[in-house]
């Protein structure tokens, strides 16, 4: 094992055994080194890649603390990756988003408040019957993070935010060139509203499955 991982899972073990917590305050460096039998730059490396990923916060001038480890802030490293993906693998994304968002949809349906429901209605109204693909792709988004948080689950939350970055440009071309995307979209964006109104998880699972995979549909066509 290189000396810089054995210093990262050194650290990582602190963490996980709870010597080290949310929040706390690394020992100075040179403690620190001294305790886990590392030399100071190893432990500086280790500390410069877990702060990479969110674990670590480097506070110039006023030491290293453990981070909040929120799921959401833990995934960004993930929507970092994510930002490299190929064209050619926007269908797996795609196919990743519909074995999750399905399943958050229908957490929802027993979760989501009846002002959200109504906050979601009232966005889809404001686009009216013919909006742009621009104004449909950014409410669409929109309207998915709104039921997956209802969904009361932040780590599914942060995992979706990540995943729908991939798949933005696959959707706005859907709507540029197939003739009744917009219209589709707003239809099955009804459909699943209308089912967690009825609070039926098993409509609005099958109405979401329906959402993805005909994006997913088109993409396969044109590829």
């Amino acid at each position: 094992m290189a000396v810089t991982d054995e210093a990262i899972e050194k650290i990582k073990e602190m963490i996980v055994s709870g010597a080290l917590r949310p929040g706390d305050r690394l020992p100075k460096e040179s403690e620190l080194a001294a305790e886990l039998g590392l030399s100071r730059n190893s432990l500086r490396e280790a500390v410069r890649a877990l702060s990479l990923i969110r674990i670590l916060d480097v506070r110039q001038g006023d030491g290293t603390y453990v981070t909040s480890l929120d799921p959401q802030l833990l995934l960004e490293a993930m929507s970092f990756v994510v930002d490299f993906h190929r064209d050619d693998t926007v269908l797996e994304f795609l196919a990743v988003r519909r074995i999750l968002e399905p399943a958050a949809t229908a957490m929802a349906a027993g979760l989501i408040e009846d002002a959200q429901l109504d906050a979601l209605a009232a966005q889809l109204d404001a686009l009216g019957p013919d909006p742009s693909v621009e104004e449909l792709v950014a409410c669409d988004l929109e309207f998915h993070r709104g039921i997956v948080q209802s969904a009361g689950n932040s780590v599914l939350c942060s995992l979706l935010d990540g995943l729908s970055g991939p798949t933005t440009r696959a959707r706005v071309w859907r709507g540029l060139t197939q003739e009744d995307a917009v219209a589709r979209t707003l239809h099955e964006h009804r459909a699943i509203l209308a089912a967690l109104r009825d609070r039926d998880a098993e409509a609005a699972r099958s109405w979401a499955t329906v959402h993805i995979a005909s994006v997913e549909q088109w993409l396969r066509s044109t590829l």
